[in-house]
């Protein structure tokens, strides 16, 4: 029988859920999503919490309240899936890329020091991008088209890449230093803890989570802003839903007070995210339970490793990367081998800049070595343990032979 990469925990309470919304007859921006981001707000400690339709509205709607716009740059990371470079991009801006840490998965805070200090420079209260002109030459940059000064840093999106919270105090510090707004893209990261607090409780000026069906909790899709400023949450709610502002006992019709789009979340979506968010606890603990038994059957294994988590972190592991840096080992054989075997697994983390629409103007070394020397082994709830030793022995047959 093939060992999945993943399952998503859903079950009868999830299907009774759903059910009892559709047979409400409300169906859409109703009492389940404002339960659901009270409830939400509560669970990670922030003031406000904004359901929308994807991780990725999340982040459009989020870069968008911090004044992020046309000819801007964001500094972030490639070593993220696509939607964290695509939603700089749907605000009229261009990510400039930041290498990841050696010996982890997320921002450096040392490369982003370097590029802060050697990259940019200051004037006035702004601060300028100065090799904007590599930049406008990728076919799809906004830089291309934007009207009057370009390369404007505007925000810093700093990700925590597969649920393992990056360098929080050193970014926030950062940020504070250039005064600069900085973006959680926290989509895998519900259920992680940063010192002994759960990521969402927003360190920087907002975080967005996603729900889709490979992360910690899902509701099929959708995605969820939170922050304690009260003008990001009163602009997201107004944009994801056509720029709405609602009729008043003095006016007849509501009004609509900018161009906008319809990120909204459905009552059917967030029925199943209450139910999701009240496993969340036992979620995290089947998945560490887990990786701990990953941990015991590699002990010892020179080829391959686990990454420790970082000081202060308690991770959700959303997914679980197996390093096998330095050793010789070719990545596609070892994808194909356990295949052969039965065992999914993914390669590591995508580069973004790696992709048509962002490359041929980066060289981020550390992004790319742990893409190519880095899988996504099996995890996921009810994942058996005899199935984790029947991955790592397929692992130890395959080293066998290297």
């Amino acid at each position: 029988m093939t060992i999945p990469l993943a399952r998503p925990w859903l079950g009868e309470a999830e299907a009774d859920a759903a059910r009892a919304t559709v047979l409400s007859g409300w169906v859409m921006q109703g009492q389940k999503v404002a339960e659901f981001e009270r409830q939400f707000a509560g669970h990670v400690g922030a003031s406000h919490a904004c359901a929308v339709s994807s991780g990725t509205a999340a982040l459009v709607l989020a870069l968008k309240a911090v004044g992020v716009g046309h000819g801007d740059v964001v500094l972030t990371v490639s070593h993220s899936f696509i939607a964290t470079a695509n939603a700089i991009r749907a605000c009229g801006a261009e990510p400039v890329f930041i290498d990841i840490e050696p010996a982890g998965y997320n921002i450096d805070p040392a490369d982003l020091a370097r590029v802060l200090g050697a990259q940019c420079r200051r004037e006035g209260d702004s601060l300028w991008y100065e090799r904007v002109d590599e930049l406008s030459c990728l076919a799809e940059s906004p830089l291309r088209t934007a009207r009057g000064p370009v390369g404007r840093v505007a925000a810093i999106l700093a990700v925590h890449q597969m649920g393992i919270p990056c360098d929080i105090e050193a970014i926030a510090r950062l940020a504070r230093e250039q005064g600069l707004p900085w973006v959680e893209d926290a989509a895998c990261a519900i259920g992680s803890e940063w010192q002994g607090e759960r990521i969402g409780r927003p360190r920087g000026d907002v975080a967005c989570f996603s729900f889709h069906p490979r992360k910690i909790i899902t509701t099929g899709d959708g995605g969820m802003i939170v922050t304690n400023r009260g003008d990001i949450d009163e602009a997201c709610r107004r944009w994801r839903q056509h720029g709405m502002v609602p009729a008043t006992p003095n006016s007849l019709f509501e009004t609509y007070a900018c161009t906008a789009y319809n990120y909204r979340l459905t009552d059917i979506q967030a029925a199943i995210g209450l139910v999701q968010l009240g496993r969340l606890a036992e979620i995290v603990e089947r998945r560490r339970e887990r990786v701990a038994h990953y941990r015991a059957q590699l002990a010892g294994n020179a080829f391959f490793r686990i990454f420790p988590e970082p000081p202060g972190c308690r991770c959700n592991w959303q997914s679980l990367p197996l390093d096998f840096g330095g050793t010789g080992v070719d990545q596609g054989k070892l994808i194909h081998a356990l295949a052969a075997d039965g065992i999914t697994v993914k390669p590591g983390i995508m580069n973004a800049h790696g992709e048509p629409p962002y490359g041929g103007v980066w060289q981020l070394p550390e992004s790319e070595r742990r893409r190519t020397e880095t899988i996504l082994l099996p995890l996921f709830h009810d994942l058996e343990l005899a199935d984790i030793e029947r991955v790592t022995l397929a692992l130890e047959r395959f080293v066998a032979h290297v």
